[in-house]
């Protein structure tokens, strides 16, 4: 199965604190919509702090696909919501 990372720009998929920082951003901006900024950053902080020590390369491709794959929603939903369309996970 492909990486989902390929949809993301190489220097943030291949690079863990880029990608961490984006997921920081994406969680603040979602936070200050919904009111509980705090709340979203914690707990994208307390899911990279739970792996910080993994050494398994699987399980960091498949943590980092994880991020990325929560990125790329974001993304689409926000698009989808810009263009006026319903989102939804199933597509």
């Amino acid at each position: 199965m492909p990486s989902l990372q390929t949809a993301l720009p190489p220097e943030l998929a291949n690079n863990v604190i880029r990608l961490y920082r984006e997921c920081l951003r994406r969680a603040r901006f979602i936070g200050h919509r919904q009111h509980n900024t705090e709340l979203v950053v914690d707990m994208v902080r307390q899911q990279f702090k739970k792996h910080m020590h993994e050494t398994d390369p699987e399980k960091i491709q498949k943590l980092k696909d994880d991020a990325a794959r929560g990125l790329i929603n974001h993304i689409l939903y926000e698009s989808e919501k810009m263009s006026g369309r319903k989102f939804s996970s199933s597509s």
